[in-house]
């Protein structure tokens, strides 16, 4: 019996060690691999490495003149963005979800072009040839993965527009269907100023901010609940925040951009601040904490 049951000890004691070792190097082979980018289009859902991604035939070189990330011209190895919709309709909205809590939604027709226009790409971090840091007070670099465009002026392609640092790219429905909440009144007509400033807010804030708790995105605090910026600022103070977010709140860590007027014309701003004034009397009580 004493030797049966130290033969049984020694088989279990064995396969423990066994696991164990199955586990470190599955560990170990997964960071070998490297990172991994999640894409869930069309009914399908695929993990791309970035050594993957790179041994593409679709593979290529892509030098953009003015990147948003670093503030100069980049080279980098990249896959055309349309590659990897396979299944996406040009009426789906794509979700990019990045490692900080950043958000953005991209309508897919302007992701599918390939030429003519803004033209998309999946810039790709090689392992064994890092990019350099990001800007002073940015964490790490904007790899491993990372969309940039061609011709970004041709698509109107606002900085917002450029996520970085992604883990996840999915085909969802439209911001307004997800989030009702964040919505204008809908007796508004469709050409009203609201609307566009609607449209504003989709396209600048939404992929950082939520409204009325609406929204994909946690780098910045609710625009609505439980107050409205346009509630405690100054119209001309609010304005000056968003062409100049340093010039209210000057602080080494902040992390929303100064949105001037190429970015934001004057007449887009004026639209989005009428969106706020209007939303902050269409409030959505918080939940209750438990």
């Amino acid at each position: 019996m004493l030797s049966k049951t130290a033969t049984d000890g020694g088989g279990r004691g064995t396969r423990r060690l066994w696991l164990v070792g199955l586990l470190l190097h599955a560990l170990a082979v997964t960071a070998a691999a490297g990172p991994a980018l999640t894409v869930a289009t069309g009914g399908r859902t695929a993990i791309y490495t970035s050594a993957g991604l790179l041994a593409l035939p679709a593979a290529t070189t892509v030098t953009i003149p003015a990147d948003i990330a670093y503030g100069r011209s980049m080279t980098f190895r990249a896959i055309p963005f349309a590659t990897l919709l396979e299944g996406a309709a040009p009426d789906d909205s794509i979700r990019f979800v990045a490692a900080d809590g950043f958000a953005a939604t991209l309508p897919a027709a302007a992701l599918l072009a390939r030429e003519g226009g803004a033209v998309a790409y999946l810039a790709v971090e090689p392992g064994d040839a890092p990019w350099p840091p990001l800007k002073a007070g940015q964490p790490g670099s904007a790899g491993p993965f990372y969309l940039v465009w061609l011709h970004p002026e041709k698509g109107a392609i606002s900085p917002e527009q450029w996520p970085y640092q992604i883990v996840r790219i999915e085909a969802v429905a439209s911001l307004a269907k997800r989030f009702p909440m964040i919505a204008p009144a809908v007796k508004l007509a469709a050409g009203h100023p609201i609307r566009a400033g609607f449209a504003a807010f989709q396209k600048h804030c939404i992929v950082c901010h939520t409204l009325n708790g609406g929204g994909d995105a946690t780098l910045g605090p609710d625009l609505n609940v439980p107050y409205n910026p346009t509630e405690y600022m100054r119209p001309d103070a609010l304005r000056r925040l968003i062409r100049d977010p340093q010039a209210l709140h000057r602080w080494p860590a902040a992390k929303m951009p100064a949105f001037d007027s190429k970015a934001l014309s004057d007449r887009e701003l004026a639209e989005l601040v009428a969106y706020l004034r209007h939303m902050a009397d269409r409030k959505v009580a918080p939940p209750v904490a438990k």
